[in-house]
């Protein structure tokens, strides 16, 4: 059921199934690690042509490039499912909790490689108002809108996440979708019924406010007051995940040490949501180092959670 959280704490999450988070879970499943990777099929498995990938004369395409990783990460015993991860938490009890649209798990420690997907919403000025009253990040700023209304941005699961996550701070919260219809699942549909949140299939054109935001208003003229405004389209990033976790980031991108270690212990970070040359070969490199740290940060604070390696 969706909501459960897992009773014991799993050893390893790796949240994306691209070029580095199946390069980290190879080297973490062969060192005994048990992994799961989170995640669909990503932008890079399409069929287009991979030409310049070193050990290939011929040319690949991106999808059997990784239905060969898949296999090969599957073969050291990595589990695979396709989930859309929305959201990644500090657990009080210790570790993390990763909340997926299927269920939620407890890990030890998170790898974030689900590249580089946030998307704008193509409100004119909204840049004038971030920091004050547009968010990206509800467990980030949520707090400062106890009992007032905000407004999620967003047509997704996503975005419905972030609403219901913030009826914990106030119950004014409104959905609008940016001109899109609602896309999410039946279940989340009638969360959010139940829990009274508008669905409003409009687009903001423009944010208002003196001292920060008071209103939004639509491009049919409708207005709509809101002191906090967050931004949820498409899917959820590396990025917002990283925000929640307090993780440092900068540019835009997740900030890592040469380990692809985070600034908060177990958090690591590899492929193209750290920035750097967007390449494949370099998403594949940079995952096998953060996926060796892993290894070390595991066996270093839980080995009890490590598999004994069969006879």
């Amino acid at each position: 059921m969706r909501g459960a959280i897992m009773a014991n704490p799993l050893p390893l999450i790796i949240v994306g199934a691209g070029p580095a988070g199946l390069s980290a879970a190879i080297y973490t499943s062969r060192a005994s690690i048990p992994t799961i990777v989170l995640g669909c099929q990503p932008k890079v498995a399409g069929d287009y042509d991979i030409d310049n990938y070193f050990g290939f004369p011929e040319t690949i395409s991106g999808n059997e490039l990784i239905q060969r990783g898949v296999q090969q990460a599957q073969r050291f015993g990595t589990t695979l499912s396709c989930e859309k991860v929305l959201a990644v938490h500090s657990h009080p009890e210790g570790c993390f909790e990763v909340v997926s649209d299927i269920t939620t798990r407890r890990c030890c420690a998170v790898i974030l490689a689900t590249g580089v997907s946030r998307m704008r919403p193509g409100i004119k000025n909204l840049g004038d108002y971030e920091g004050k009253g547009v968010s990206w990040c509800v467990s980030c700023d949520g707090f400062f809108y106890k009992n007032k209304p905000v407004v999620v941005l967003g047509e997704g699961l996503f975005a419905a996440n972030q609403a219901l996550e913030l009826l914990t701070y106030t119950p004014l919260v409104t959905i609008i979708t940016q001109g899109k219809p609602l896309n999410v699942t039946p279940e989340f549909r009638q969360r959010l019924d139940a829990a009274g949140i508008p669905i409003l299939e409009n687009k903001v054109e423009r944010l208002e406010g003196d001292n920060g935001l008071a209103r939004l208003i639509c491009v049919d003229g409708h207005t709509l007051d809101a002191d906090g405004l967050f931004v949820a389209m498409g899917e959820a990033s590396s990025l917002d995940f990283a925000r929640a976790l307090g993780v440092t980031v900068r540019n835009n991108f997740v900030e890592v040490d040469a380990a692809f270690q985070t600034n908060i212990p177990g958090v690591f970070a590899a492929g193209d949501c750290t920035g750097g040359f967007l390449q494949i070969s370099v998403s594949v490199g940079e995952g096998a180092v953060a996926g060796k740290s892993a290894i070390d940060f595991i066996k270093k604070h839980i080995p009890e959670l490590v598999r004994t390696p069969k006879a």
